[in-house]
């Protein structure tokens, strides 16, 4: 399956690997590979937003501990606040490209047969 596949009918082989690829990889990429540029592009950044700000609230939250070691008793602060708005815009992003595989696995169609006097090509070495 090419990437980008745009203006294509996609096939629900096609489709229900741009499933797996959006609820259990990265959400946005399926949508991308399903030629669904506009909503890929956004799941994707919301996806990278939501997992930068855990990446932060991770990185402060170690930094204070680490700082626990020293002579001096700091004043100890939460950045929960980090991880939730982070957990809550990854989890955006995954609903939306939850939404956009349900409507490339309903647009899927599958490839009409071929006639029946249809004759393969021809093996050649």
């Amino acid at each position: 399956m090419k990437i980008f596949s745009g203006g294509k009918q996609l096939s629900p082989a096609a489709a229900r690997n741009c499933f797996l690829m959006n609820q259990f990889a990265t959400p946005g990429l399926g949508s991308l590979m399903g030629g669904r540029i506009i909503a890929g592009v956004g799941q994707l950044l919301l996806a990278l937003i939501g997992f930068a700000l855990v990446l932060v609230w991770f990185v402060k939250t170690m930094k204070e501990y680490y700082s626990l070691t020293g002579d001096d008793i700091p004043v100890q602060v939460s950045y929960s606040q980090y991880f939730f708005a982070g957990a809550l815009i990854f989890g955006a992003s995954w609903l939306w490209s939850l939404l956009t595989s349900y409507s490339l696995m309903r647009s899927a169609k599958t490839p009409e047969p071929p006639p029946p006097g249809s004759v393969p090509p021809r093996i050649t070495k």
